[in-house]
């Protein structure tokens, strides 16, 4: 009972964590308001509902026969005819069940759309995250560029600094101020297309961080994992079932239909009332359709042997490439911890320790090289978000 006690508060608080998540809150968001995934809804609904007229009863019939005598018009026979055919009773369960297998495929297909634009919407959101830090940077850089400028101004007017120094400064700040703007205008972009997937309606996604993420050393389980969960494989796995279903209904299409109904006859002037009972041999229409479902139950076979080895593929590719990009950020990070401080940088510059040209080179060396790491770090949050996509 403890046990079952913990599994449970455990599972509420990952669910809690997850959807405190920003990023996991504009993914429920998306999945909610995307005019896309709605119009895949409303498809899959029509075409459960399409699948189920295939089990519908079939229309009854009414005959109704008037005859006169061609010397007397007076001498006529009236004759009403209302039969209702159905198939076997066991074919219309088969095919309920063929249904219900059909509902499962056609929930896949959209299952598959629905990953599709949340991995797109995640992506966003990381490229989102990504500018913004470095928007970040590039303010500092400002803040640092025109601090720099006025200085040199002062001196450059107390003589004490020449015009190619200053001219050099206000030019770094020139384009300081140009890749400002492209960044604004990234970013502007990016939440447009975020709000563009999310129906138009505007989403107040603020972070600046990065979700917590691990790399996931075990390779096996976390193939294991995918391929069981991706909806591509999921799909064809359903649409297997219902291929095999198919077999077993075309199958039964050799029984033959029946017929029931009633008849009214005037013919002696008396009516007479009876049944009528009959039945059709499917000696033509269900030719070659048991052929025509072994091969289509054989094609989707190979079409799963195909999809499961590219999964796995790619899966491997992005895995390697999750476990580059972990590797580059870690030398990185091991490498900034004794980066020189930009601060005494311009502490050297302004006591003249150091030249304007040495100034310069260092600090593009460190601007560059932080910038260098948000880009490893995009992605490779990037490349998680593919390896986690079967969990979206």
């Amino acid at each position: 009972m403890k046990r079952t006690i913990l599994y449970i508060v455990l599972l509420l608080s990952i669910s809690s964590a997850k959807a405190q998540d920003p990023i996991e809150q504009v993914l429920q968001s998306i999945a909610k308001n995307n005019m896309e995934l709605q119009a895949a809804s409303q498809l899959m609904q029509a075409q459960v509902l399409e699948a189920k007229t295939d089990n519908n009863l079939d229309d009854p019939a009414v005959q109704y026969i008037r005859q006169w005598n061609a010397d007397d018009k007076n001498n006529v026979i009236g004759e009403l005819v209302v039969t209702q055919s159905f198939d076997f009773p066991t074919l219309y369960m088969s095919r309920a069940k063929l249904n219900r297998m059909k509902a499962a495929a056609f929930q896949g297909q959209a299952n598959i759309l629905r990953q599709t634009l949340l991995l797109q919407a995640k992506e966003l959101c990381l490229d989102i995250i990504m500018l913004r830090q470095e928007q970040d940077i590039l303010q500092e850089r400002l803040k640092n560029a025109k601090i720099l400028s006025e200085l040199y101004e002062q001196r450059l007017a107390a003589g004490d600094a020449n015009i190619l120094e200053t001219n050099k400064i206000a030019l770094e700040l020139l384009n300081i101020k140009t890749e400002a703007k492209l960044n604004e205008t990234a970013l502007r972009n990016k939440i447009q297309e975020l709000t563009a997937l999310n129906g138009n309606i505007p989403i107040g996604f603020e972070e600046k961080n990065y979700p917590d993420v691990t790399f996931p050393i075990d390779y096996q389980a976390l193939r294991n994992e995918m391929l069981v969960m991706d909806p591509n494989m999921q799909t064809h796995l359903a649409q297997k079932a219902v291929l095999t279903q198919q077999v077993s209904v075309e199958k039964q299409g050799w029984i033959p239909k029946l017929e029931i109904g009633y008849r009214r006859n005037t013919e002696t002037g008396a009516p007479f009332n009876g049944i009528v009972v009959g039945g059709t041999l499917p000696i033509f229409q269900n030719r070659n359709k048991v052929k025509t479902a072994k091969a289509l139950m054989l094609n989707n076979d190979f079409l799963l042997e195909n999809i499961s080895l590219q999964l796995e593929a790619a899966l491997a590719q992005n895995y390697r490439d999750a476990e580059s990009l972990y590797e580059s950020m870690t030398e990185y990070q091991q490498t900034f911890q004794g980066q020189q401080n930009l601060v005494l940088l311009q502490q050297a510059l302004t006591g003249g320790q150091i030249s304007m040209i040495e100034y310069f080179v260092e600090v593009s060396v460190i601007y560059q090289s932080r910038l260098n790491y948000l880009q490893l770090e995009n992605q490779f949050q990037k490349a998680l978000a593919q390896l986690y996509r079967a969990r979206l």
